[in-house]
């Protein structure tokens, strides 16, 4: 993500003595992203192989709420769900102090983004989904979502100011509606459990696969949004990005039915479910038009922060608001 603190060479190789994964031979700064600092760092063993790590230091996150999201990947990957596996030391941890900030080194996953993609990359992505959510059921660790309706709640009465008066209204008028749905009982028997949170296009990996355009996925990465919710809530996050039209906001309901589908194949959705789905992606456009509000006008300094424009997100909230989306006929659908 965003470079906020400076990882000297000799810092990063300390950290690779400590859990002996060889000799640093490159050490690169991350600029995308704003909320930690990460850096690829590259090193070679004594087979003479170079091996590839992500290291990140953690800006906003603190030390006592870590373990959550490097456990939670830890007991994914273990689980053989494609995320990548923190390192430890000899004795079994995972968190280390770098630069004085807490730290940690995973693998870096193989391939490059897909950031045009269609119904074949969503049905993977759809599919590894549901397999984190029932892999994850059993983790033992609790972690509210902290980009969730509280923090929302917050937040608002901040950013209102740097509004016009339209966009106010929206803001406001939503974040009641979503208040009401989650003081509802049908919200509240939702399944819930650890998700991803914020699995957009660039915190998943594909490889070449058999044939053009036939990618593989390699896994997701990025667990440092990650918080126990609601599974349909993760859902609608991943069909508010990998299944819209980026230019209007509109739901392209070809990919978004393939990518539930797949989903569903593995984890078959309740009648609760689907008929919240609408008011779900109300939702998940919300947070993200609220959090990129909050990036851009109550910004923290950063050497290579470049906040997202947020006038997506106020996009795609008018159009689910505008064109209630249901994955499959319901009698008395919401």
């Amino acid at each position: 993500m965003a470079v906020f603190t400076e990882v000297s060479p000799a810092q990063a190789q300390a950290l690779l003595d400590h859990l002996h994964l060889g000799q640093l031979t490159s050490l690169r700064g991350i600029g995308a992203g704003i909320e930690n600092t990460n850096y690829f760092v590259d090193c070679t063993q004594a087979d003479g192989h170079l091996h590839r790590y992500v290291l990140t230091l953690f800006e906003r996150l603190t030390a006592e709420q870590l373990p959550f999201y490097l456990r939670l990947m830890q007991h994914l990957a273990q689980r053989g769900v494609l995320v990548p596996e923190p390192h430890a030391d000899t004795t079994g941890e995972i968190l280390f102090e770098v630069a004085g900030k807490p730290a940690a080194i995973v693998d870096r996953l193989h391939g490059g983004h897909q950031m045009a993609p269609d119904a074949f990359h969503c049905s993977q992505v759809g599919a590894t989904l549901a397999q984190m959510h029932l892999a994850g059921r059993d983790y033992p660790l609790h972690q509210p979502n902290l980009r969730g309706l509280a923090w929302w709640q917050q937040v608002v009465p901040q950013l209102l100011p740097f509004l016009d008066a339209d966009q106010a209204e929206l803001l406001t008028s939503e974040l009641a509606y979503q208040e009401q749905l989650a003081a509802s009982a049908r919200y509240r028997d939702l399944p819930t459990g650890p998700i991803h949170a914020d699995l957009f296009r660039d915190n998943v990996m594909f490889e070449p696969g058999e044939g053009p355009g036939r990618e593989r996925l390699t896994g997701f990465f990025d667990f440092y949004f990650a918080g126990v919710d609601t599974f349909l809530f993760d859902l609608a996050v991943c069909l508010n990005d990998w299944c819209i039209d980026l230019a209007d906001g509109r739901l392209v309901t070809e990919r978004a039915a393939v990518f539930v589908s797949a989903y569903e194949s593995v984890r078959p959705l309740s009648g609760d479910e689907h008929r919240l789905l609408p008011a779900l992606l109300r939702a998940a456009a919300l947070r993200f038009w609220v959090s990129r509000l909050f990036d851009l006008h109550l910004p923290r300094e950063a050497s290579l922060l470049k906040a997202h424009d947020p006038r997506h997100f106020e996009r795609v909230l008018r159009q689910r608001i505008a064109k209630p989306w249901h994955a499959m006929p319901l009698e008395g659908a919401e």
